[in-house]
Formats: structure tokens, C-alpha cells, sequence
């Protein structure tokens, strides 16, 4: 798709947000402003296209090309793009992911944005955006991960939402006693394990040392590293997780909490509506924060975020600028986020989020109790190579725990040539 879109003020009344509501910059814009995005999903596509609609409307005097391209595709191509032909404002991602883009100068710095409220509103993902003191870019949606559970079970045994690891340990192994395994979990395709070891080591360590090791400035054998495998570990001894999960894909392990043979599953949001689908309304199917391990650690969230960037080589900073402010305003984060849209959560502090129970304490935990900083998963916060051979070596301790010495020397060894190259 490549189109030139030019609006009227219509166009923002039409979609019921007046001028003042969405206003992202003092005056009126004129000029061009070139976009490139991946959102080439049918929902995602529909949000960008309304975004550059309704931006256009606030300044009827500029020209906006928008570009969207295949996901996939974009992955190969936007090294290339932002190295010859850049465009105003691309679309990426969050932490590790943006951060050899930033090394090799491709992304402009755009603190000046964060500067005043907008660093409070946006205070969840400001670690995330952050290289060396420097934000550079804006986040515009993410989603939670959590404990989802089985909100009656908890209830026919007596228990309550665990806040410390050793209520976590304590109400697993009442399930165990009633013949009910604690987590369902399907590693065969690896990033599953990538969560809990998130997690584990967020709630061990904290959400620096974390981000350090899979920044490839700490090493993996380490008495750090190994205090949050040894927390896995008692969950292992004590038969928490389903058996064969390896031989499972995400999806296809949801059956054992359906079921009630697993009370809960350590997932993303996007799981809701599987479980729904399988029969577990909002009497059966809650969410709590994953517990407290090491006390005083501050909490840590997994929460995947999508991000606007202005690339280094942009023609049109001025009028880039004032999209990304757009683009992070709490009412177009509300609009763009809704259950019409993306259906996911938004960014912004004073933004809302519909009437759905899972998103709104989703929104709540992330704006108001990851004191620690947010992380984006695993697999987007280590270098590709360096999220292969650990998650392997995530799933083969699962399943070997004996064999940590041999997984921690490996992934040492490989983080060697990895964060060299």
C-alpha cells in the first residue's frame, strides 16, 4: 500500500475526536511527512490509516505519504531504508530491539519529547525507550503478561492470590496434594520458557540486572544468574509443571487449565479469548502479578511494545515530531487501543481502556505497580542468536535441571562471538 493522504477538518470531527482533544503541537503544520509502517495486519492497518487521517485533519496543509509494508518484509528492509532512502517516522520496537539501530546512528534522539508530563504518562515504558540516558522513540502499545488462573479452583481449595514466592510455593503445592498441576506450559517451541525465565530473574535480580544479562554485560554463570535458577528448580522438584511440555505449542497446552488439570498458565493477554473460547467465563478465570521473590526488588513486567521512531536521516524532523506527540496523546492512545482497534493496552497513564476486567488490571498494574521498569520479552530483549540457544537451553533445564552447569557454560561461550559481532 502506498498512498498520499490529505484531510479536512471533517475527517476529525467524523471520527468523534474534536481538535482540542487530539491536538499534538501548538499550530498548524505544512510540508510533507513520510511514514513507514509495518502494521500490514488488517486491525493494525485500519489504526494507522485512521492515525494519519486524523493527524492530517489537525494540519490540512501538509502532504502525508504512508507506506505499509508486510511485517515480515519490514524486518529485512528497514536497515536499508533507513540507511539510503529514510523515511520521517518508521515503525519498530522497544529495548534491545531498537538498540542497533541507535548504535549505528539510524535513530534520532528524541528526549525532547519526553520532556515534562509526557515522561510521567509515559513512565512505564521510559526505561524500555532509554539508551545511555537518551530516549529514542515513543511507545504507543503493549500488552501485559501475568499469571492467568483458575479463579474457582483457587477458591475450592481455600487460597488466595499469592503475593511472595512462598505463597507462590505454598498454594502449588496444595494443587499438587489434590492431584491439580500448578502451571500448564508448552515448550515446544521454546519462548514459553523464555517468560518464566524472565520473570525469575526480574523478580531475583531486578529488572537492571536483567536487562544487563540479556544485554551481554553480565554473564550467565554467575551467583545471580544461578539464585534465579534455583528458584526455578523448586518448582521443577516439586512437579509444578504439566509433563511433556515440550511436546506442546502454547495454544495447545491451554486444554490442562481448561480442564482443571493445571490451575494456571504464565501468559500474555492474547490468551484471554482462547480461554474464553474454551469455556472459562469471569467466574472461572482470573489474573494476579507474578509474586515477590528477593524482597524490596522492585517489581519488573514483561509488556511487548510497539513503537514510532524518527530516523536519523529524516527530511521532515519538525513535522515527525509533532506525529510521535500525536501519536502518544492519552486520547489517541484511548481510541487506537480500544476493543474496535488493537484491543490492547495503552501507554499513557491518562489514557482508558475498555470495560474488560483482564485489560483494565492489566493497565493498572503496568501504570501504577511496575516500579522496576518494563521489559519486552525475552526474545525481543536478547540479540536473535543469543534468544535461540538460551531458550533451548531454558527448555533442556526444564526438563534436565542436572545439566545447569553445561547450559550456563554454553550460553557464556556463545555470548562470547554473539555480542562481539
Amino acid at each position: 500500500m502506498h498512498s498520499i493522504i490529505k484531510t479536512s477538518f471533517a475527517a476529525i470531527v467524523a471520527a468523534g475526536i474534536t481538535a482540542t482533544a487530539a491536538h499534538a503541537d501548538a499550530h498548524a503544520l505544512s510540508g510533507d511527512l513520510v511514514i513507514f509502517s509495518d502494521m500490514s495486519n488488517p486491525a493494525p492497518r485500519a489504526v494507522m490509516e485512521s492515525m494519519v487521517e486524523r493527524f492530517g485533519a489537525m494540519h490540512p496543509d501538509m502532504n502525508i505519504e504512508l507506506t505499509v509494508i508486510d511485517r515480515e518484509a519490514y524486518k529485512t528492509q528497514i536497515r536499508n531504508f533507513l540507511t539510503a532512502d529514510a523515511p520521517d517516522v518508521a515503525n519498530w520496537y522497544a529495548a534491545n530491539r531498537m538498540l542497533p539501530y541507535v548504535n549505528a546512528g539510524l535513530f534520532e534522539d528524541v528526549s525532547d519529547i519526553w520532556e515534562g508530563q509526557l515522561s510521567d504518562e509515559l513512565a512505564s515504558t521510559k526505561g524500555a525507550m532509554t539508551i545511555e540516558g537518551k530516549q529514542y522513540g515513543v511507545p504507543y502499545t503493549y500488552y501485559q503478561w501475568g499469571v492467568y488462573y483458575r479463579k474457582d479452583l483457587m477458591e475450592q481449595y481455600g487460597l488466595s492470590e499469592p503475593t511472595t514466592w512462598a505463597e507462590e510455593k505454598a498454594n502449588c503445592q496444595t494443587y499438587l496434594d489434590n492431584g491439580i498441576k500448578c502451571y500448564t506450559i508448552g515448550t515446544k517451541f521454546l519462548w514459553t520458557a523464555g517468560g518464566w525465565f524472565d520473570y525469575l530473574n526480574m523478580r531475583t535480580n531486578g529488572y537492571d540486572y536483567h536487562a544487563a544479562l540479556t544485554g551481554g554485560t553480565e554473564k550467565w554463570d554467575s551467583e545471580a544468574t544461578r539464585a534465579t535458577f534455583a528458584n526455578w528448580r523448586e518448582l521443577i522438584d516439586m512437579g509444578a509443571f504439566i509433563d511433556n511440555h515440550q511436546t506442546y505449542s502454547w495454544q495447545e497446552a491451554m486444554p490442562f487449565m481448561v480442564n482443571g488439570e493445571a490451575a494456571s498458565y504464565l501468559m500474555g493477554n492474547f490468551s484471554v479469548a482462547s480461554f474464553r473460547e474454551g469455556g472459562l467465563d469471569d467466574s472461572k478465570l482470573d489474573f494476579y502479578q507474578f509474586p515477590e521473590i528477593t524482597a524490596g526488588i522492585a517489581k519488573g513486567e514483561d509488556a511487548p511494545t510497539d513503537t514510532f521512531h524518527i530516523p536519523s536521516g529524516a527530511t521532515n524532523k519538525e513535522n515527525a515530531r509533532a506525529f510521535l506527540k500525536f501519536v502518544v496523546s492519552a486520547d489517541n492512545q484511548t481510541l487506537i487501543n480500544n476493543g474496535e482497534n488493537l484491543g490492547q493496552l495503552p501507554v499513557n497513564s491518562l489514557s482508558s481502556v475498555d470495560d474488560d476486567k483482564f485489560l483494565n488490571e492489566g493497565f493498572a498494574m503496568l501504570s501504577n505497580d511496575a516500579p522496576g521498569g518494563v521489559a519486552q520479552f525475552f526474545d525481543r530483549d536478547a540479540p536473535a542468536e543469543m534468544a535461540a540457544v538460551a531458550m533451548e537451553g531454558f527448555q533442556e533445564f526444564m526438563l534436565f535441571p542436572d545439566n545447569l552447569d553445561d547450559i550456563l557454560a554454553r550460553l557464556d561461550e556463545a555470548a562470547v562471538d554473539i555480542y562481539a559481532e
